[in-house]
């Protein structure tokens, strides 16, 4: 049990015992008599507000019979209104609701708001919904928003309409989306030199500006000098996990940056350590496929917070790529144990089974993959030609070039190289219109040329670069997320 208090009650006295000039009325219900001061029920309701300024009979009268209400309900309001406190429990708490809203005492509502918790959030939306209380409605709802995979895992919230629960999910993309870097920034970041005290772990980029801001200021402990994790981003959650520390040490650890709380959380681990490995978001669960010599697949369904283990990879991948397109994990280039693999692999999540999709024309490798409808483009890495008369003079495997392969259709196409630049060590994200792409490397400042933040437009086929780069820094990541108004 809580004790809620008005934060600013128009009258400060607690006027429990009221003086012998102050009128009074006698509010009956059932057998009981509830002796409250005038003034205060004016001040407080609604209801009797409109009552005693109607001019009708009942308004010159000293007494008001009420009916239907709860007894607990009642006296819980009516101490509210002469004392500005209010005990809330959660076996009242549909009384308080009920009383509150039909007698139209806002400031419980109000307080109520604040109360809003895990434990009960789907409770006070549920009565909110049935009494009409809607700034109270509108609260739990934003707030089953902001924790919407904590919420995920309570029955309450299970059983609510599919269609609730997707408003609930969608509303957590209503910020504005924003492009996000992360990384072991080294030394003070150079476009924040003159406000920030500290270095920033956490950048977002300010668009019209053109200019990097500080987003978070510091990582989770122990993810600092992490290498070679997996990253996606689920239900506007950025998700880090596994990866190998500066020891070589791999580990298991998982978390999450919430950016409608402006935080980070830890979540299960992985129930095998892994590094550099592919971490892909595939209708609402994360699939970590492969890794450092390995070729199983884990899958994390946040309702449970666990992960469990599905179909392995047909044979072990090193230096491979991957990305969820149309609902299927698609895998492309890489080594096996014995040679290079040509072959496109697709992993189908409903029937848990791994299929030969396709073959190469050429290898590639350390490619970054995304997706767009039916259509996956591979970012840099390394391109080669496998039939030897198609290998063109000059031409290296290594420089910046986007190629794209139609799921559909089976059609491979080579886009616009830029081949002033290295495909090597990038990040890249989708955002807005193209893919915007960044360097994840830089160690000393003789590295500055071999920077690299630039956008692909996949619709117009061009190379746009941006002068301003964060930071330098290393094992950046480059993100896209639905950041809230203000932060």
């Amino acid at each position: 049990m809580r004790e809620l208090a008005d934060a600013a009650p128009r009258q400060s006295s607690p006027a429990i015992i009221m003086s012998a000039s102050e009128q009074t009325v006698a509010i009956t219900m059932d057998d009981r008599t509830y002796n409250v001061s005038k003034s205060k029920l004016i001040e407080k309701s609604d209801y009797f507000r409109a009552l005693y300024r109607s001019g009708m009979r009942e308004s010159g009268q000293d007494s008001v019979r009420l009916q239907g209400l709860s007894v607990p309900g009642l006296e819980l309001v009516l101490e509210f209104i002469n004392t500005s406190k209010v005990q809330v429990a959660d076996d009242t708490l549909e009384d308080l609701v009920e009383t509150a809203s039909f007698l139209q005492v806002t400031s419980i509502l109000k307080l109520l708001v604040a109360e809003t918790r895990l434990e009960n959030c789907v409770e006070l939306y549920n009565l909110a919904e049935v009494y009409g209380a809607h700034e109270l409605r509108g609260a739990c709802l934003r707030f089953m928003s902001a924790h919407y995979h904590a919420v995920l895992r309570r029955a309450a919230f299970r059983s609510l309409p599919c269609a609730l629960r997707a408003h609930v999910r969608d509303m957590r993309m209503r910020g504005a989306p924003t492009l996000v870097a992360i990384g072991d920034f080294m030394g003070t970041c150079l476009e924040l030199a003159e406000e920030q005290e500290e270095p920033w772990s956490m950048l977002r980029y300010g668009e019209p500006e053109q200019r990097w801001k500080p987003l978070a200021n510091n990582l989770p402990a122990d993810m600092v000098n992490v290498r070679g994790y997996g990253s996606a981003v689920l239900d506007n959650y950025l998700f880090i996990v596994g990866g190998y520390r500066l020891t070589s040490q791999e580990i298991s650890a998982a978390h999450c940056y919430n950016p409608c709380r402006n935080e980070w959380s830890q979540v299960a681990p992985l129930n095998q350590k892994r590094s550099n490995f592919k971490l892909l978001a595939v209708s609402g669960k994360l699939y970590a496929v492969g890794g450092q010599t390995l070729g199983t697949v884990e899958c994390y369904n946040p309702e449970q917070d666990w992960w469990t283990c599905v179909s392995s990879l047909p044979n072990p991948l090193a230096e491979f790529s991957a990305c969820e397109c149309q609902g299927m994990i698609y895998v492309i280039g890489g080594y096996t144990t014995r040679d290079r693999n040509t072959s496109v692999l697709r992993y189908c999540p409903t029937s848990d089974t791994w299929t030969v999709f396709s073959s190469c024309p050429v290898h590639v490798r350390k490619q970054q993959m995304l997706s767009v409808e039916d259509t996956i483009y591979l970012v840099g890495g390394y391109t080669h030609e496998l039939r030897p008369e198609r290998r063109r003079a000059g031409h290296t495997e290594d420089m910046l070039t986007v190629q794209s392969y139609n799921v559909t259709s089976g059609e491979w196409l080579c886009l616009k190289e830029n081949t002033s630049k290295s495909g090597l060590n990038l990040t890249c994200t989708l955002h807005n219109d193209g893919i915007y792409i960044m360097s994840r490397d830089v160690s000393l400042p003789t590295s500055l040329e071999h920077r690299v933040f630039l956008k692909y437009n996949i619709f117009s086929d061009a190379w746009e670069a941006f002068r301003r780069f964060p930071a330098l820094g290393q094992n950046m990541l480059l993100c896209s997320l639905y950041l809230p108004t203000g932060l």
